[in-house]
């Protein structure tokens, strides 16, 4: 079942309106508002102490079920910048359910002045619900979602939706919504229960009428950070989002262990290397891999897991070049799902501007029942704390890929399938003896000379034991194929694998590092 915009985006569903509070006071600059102004009023937020807000929804928003939400919906014609013709419109989300705390939205005008974005009854059509909504007054809103025509012409699609905490959803030409992006990451792993900071103020830019991009201005603001945001929007057959983040540790609130920069939030449920034998479907995930571009020059990928209990992974590098969650596997035979589509759902690839130093990719693998959770996350943690007084400030572009996507130089997985076909083991010496079968693709797989003399190099952190590993030719899909069996000296505790091909003592692929569960 695909997810709805109504309960996107979750991380497990552990959202709650407790830790969204905040005083949402609109900002009327007393000159054109830019990213000073807002950057000034993080700070100022910043040093004040963190407050509950006393927003309250109506009693019918507050007991409202997920059938009578999806009833409201908001009338196309009323869209901002419609009535003006201009290339992008901006529609709106209602309040109740998981969405408890309003938002708000302003204009930003050509001239620099803001122009407040009410909530409107009339701007929504509410189907069979029979609410008196005349003491409503401006509750504000939800999020909002941008339109534009990605596709042709004639119609303007769904572009970009900011929905929830601090998620954000986007699309490129033919892709369809999977993963999710947010603002910040605060104590998603290492600390005492993650913080779900959120964005309290929008401020979007009016486009142009011949505007290829949009900008979006954004304050975020949680217990322990705040924080001022500038999104460059890029539509195209692969929408880029300029991101310009500055954060502000919040005075006297303590201190945060696990700071996600750039985090993306997605699911994996099944998938070639870990299947399930009830669901007809081969493979049910918006992404397969996590893929890392190091300082170092080194490409590494790591296939996604649904792991018994929650799972972390570390990358430590100095200046990464890029990272994100894939999906890589496009063919809709490898989800015979005619529903989903997933073989639609965008790739997320962050590129840093700028040197982020040193630091860590983390991955956050938690177990989930369906597909219907969100249970895995990656992002940045920067070596250097956040603390009050000394503002840090990250730069980098979000590509939302589909087809065409970021691949190493090289050559790349292209499958990692798990499991043994004959062999004279025993059932109990198969499961002792886990066997992974990878293949390799790419431009430097495909400029080996015949019968080239291609090695497996193969290794395992200390609880591992590599017993078999050899490399030789697929000739039916004209790739390398690794084949690695590997025997575990704790069964209790996980075994970190690596792989990669050499010829003539170059390395001619990716890294695949792979994360052997527990038993």
């Amino acid at each position: 079942m695909p997810r709805s915009f109504l309960s996107f985006p979750t991380l497990r569903q552990r959202l709650t309106s407790a830790l969204f509070a905040a005083p949402l006071l609109a900002f009327a600059p007393a000159h054109a508002f830019d990213w000073d102004q807002l950057t000034h009023l993080a700070q100022v937020r910043a040093s004040e102490p963190w407050r509950e807000s006393g927003d309250k929804l109506p009693e019918p928003l507050a007991s409202i079920t997920y059938d009578q939400l999806r009833d409201i919906r908001f009338r196309p014609e009323r869209s901002t910048w419609r009535d003006l013709k201009l290339p992008f419109e901006a529609q709106y989300f209602h309040l109740g359910l998981y969405q408890t705390q309003p938002v708000r939205i302003h204009e930003l005008m050509p001239d620099g002045s803001v122009r407040h974005l009410p909530y409107r009854t009339e701007d929504f059509h509410f189907g069979a619900n029979r609410f008196d909504t005349t003491a409503w007054g401006d509750l504000g809103h939800a999020g909002f979602r941008l339109h534009y025509p990605l596709n042709n012409v004639a119609y303007k699609d769904e572009l970009v939706v900011f929905l929830g905490a601090s998620y954000f959803r986007a699309l490129g030409a033919q892709q369809q919504y999977g993963l999710s992006a947010r603002g910040l990451a605060v104590d998603t792993a290492g600390g005492n229960g993650e913080e779900f900071p959120r964005f309290s103020e929008f401020w979007i830019q009016r486009p142009a009428p011949d505007a290829k991009a949009l900008t979006v201005f954004a304050l975020l603001e949680s217990p322990r950070v705040t924080g001022a945001y500038r999104f460059d929007i890029r539509p195209g057959f692969n929408t880029t989002l300029g991101v310009r983040a500055r954060l502000f540790a919040r005075d006297g609130a303590a201190p945060i262990k696990t700071l996600g920069v750039a985090p993306l939030t997605s699911m994996f449920l099944s998938g070639e290397n870990q299947p399930m034998a009830s669901d007809f479907r081969p493979e049910v995930h918006d992404s397969d891999g996590l893929m890392l571009a190091t300082g170092e020059g080194e490409w590494l990928w790591r296939p996604l897991q649904r792991p018994a209990t929650p799972q972390v992974s570390s990358f430590t590098t100095t200046d990464p070049r890029g990272f994100g969650l894939m999906q890589r596997d496009r063919r809709f035979s490898s989800y015979e799902d005619v529903e989903a589509r997933y073989e639609r759902r965008p790739s997320a690839w962050i590129t840093p501007r700028g040197a982020w130093g040193a630091g860590r990719v983390e991955l956050v693998q938690l177990p989930t029942p369906d597909e219907t959770h969100d249970n895995i996350v990656a992002y940045w943690v920067p070596a250097q704390p956040l603390v009050a007084g000394q503002p840090l400030e990250f730069a980098y572009d979000i590509a939302w890929q589909g087809d065409e996507q970021q691949r190493p130089p090289s050559s790349w997985v292209t499958q990692s399938r798990r499991g043994h076909g004959y062999t004279r083991l025993s059932a109990q010496e198969q499961a002792a003896q886990p066997q992974y079968v990878l293949d390799f693709a790419g431009p430097a797989i495909d400029a080996l000379p015949p019968n080239a003399d291609v090695r497996a190099v193969v290794s395992a952190n200390a609880n591992g034991r590599v017993i078999q590993a050899i490399a030789y030719p697929n000739p039916a899909t004209r790739s390398w194929r690794v084949s690695l069996r590997v025997t575990r000296i704790d069964p209790t505790q996980p075994v970190e694998l690596r792989a990669f091909l050499q010829h003539q003592q170059h390395t001619v692929s990716e890294t695949w590092t792979h994360l052997l569960l527990p038993e």
